[in-house]
């Protein structure tokens, strides 16, 4: 058996590692430690042999460790005061069981077929209760949007009258020819009426106090100055509307609003100018509306 220690020749390879000796020799390396094995954690479940770190088994998912105290709750958050006057309005609250519902407050959904028959039973009682209003608002509708149209009478009465002046001259369209009492005065009490072949809309009046509407004549007769105006349907029943006059000559305009009128009586309450003999006289009177 060859020597180990024999001597060999420079560059020579050897057929092993030979050990390392001297200063650096550390000796052999020492085996690893076994790790430290816990003892198994049977379930209380299902009696499976659990690892120890484990907290729920592994065959039946019961807890491992039922005597492990909960999770702490968080701690609650304190509620901000209410100020004085929630404080005041507020309700006393008052404890329920779970699944409690009061009674007053139980939602029902009301049924699209019960609901619509309803609503047009409510919208049809408020349609009746409203109809004049709506007539009303719907005729004014009517008189801004189109222009009103001359409306001739086609009869002319009058309390009394001057032979010379009777009640056709208010209504025939000319300023220069008026109607008179048959007594001089003030004339109060005393009306001019005209009458139309159908019920008309009146919209608007327009008189022409005194005798003429020229300026040199105005002033020779007494002029009204308060007229009651009264609008009488095809029933006979009245509707009256009061206006004022001013003491000058031409055209004055009243709008009225007028429905269903079969004939129009201008009865005088007060004149101007009704001294020394003369006679209340109006010259002309028109009237603008729709049939």
């Amino acid at each position: 058996m060859p020597d180990a220690a024999a001597a060999r020749r420079p560059g020579e390879r050897t057929d092993r590692p030979q050990p390392v000796t001297g200063f650096f020799d550390l000796g052999a390396e020492p085996p690893a430690a076994e790790p430290v094995r816990l003892p198994d954690r049977p379930c209380p479940s299902c009696g499976a042999a659990n690892p120890a770190d484990r907290h729920l088994c592994a065959r039946c998912g019961a807890v491992l460790d039922p005597q492990a105290p909960p999770p702490a709750a968080p701690a609650p958050v304190p509620e901000a005061p209410l100020p004085w006057w929630r404080r005041l309005l507020r309700r006393p609250e008052r404890a329920v069981a779970a699944g409690y519902r009061p009674p007053g407050r139980t939602r029902r959904r009301l049924r699209p077929r019960a609901v619509w028959p309803a609503v047009a039973v409510v919208l049809a009682l408020v349609g009746w209760l409203v109809r004049d209003q709506l007539s009303d608002l719907v005729s004014n509708i009517r008189d801004r949007s189109a222009k009103p149209a001359p409306l001739h009478p086609n009869s002319a009465t009058a309390s009394t009258a001057d032979p010379a002046h009777p009640a056709g001259m208010a209504f025939d369209g000319y300023a220069n020819r008026y109607w008179a009492p048959a007594t001089p005065g003030a004339g109060a009490g005393q009306y001019v009426e005209a009458g139309f072949p159908q019920a008309v809309h009146l919209v608007t009046v327009i008189v022409t106090p005194g005798c003429s509407a020229d300026d040199g004549t105005f002033l020779t007769q007494a002029r009204p100055s308060r007229i009651t105006l009264t609008f009488y349907d095809t029933a006979g029943r009245p509707t009256t509307h009061t206006v004022t006059l001013h003491d000058q000559a031409g055209p004055q305009t009243f709008d009225v609003h007028a429905s269903g009128v079969a004939r129009v009586r201008l009865t005088t309450d007060a004149s101007y100018g009704a001294t020394g003999g003369h006679r209340l006289a109006i010259a002309e009177v028109e009237f603008f509306g729709r049939q």
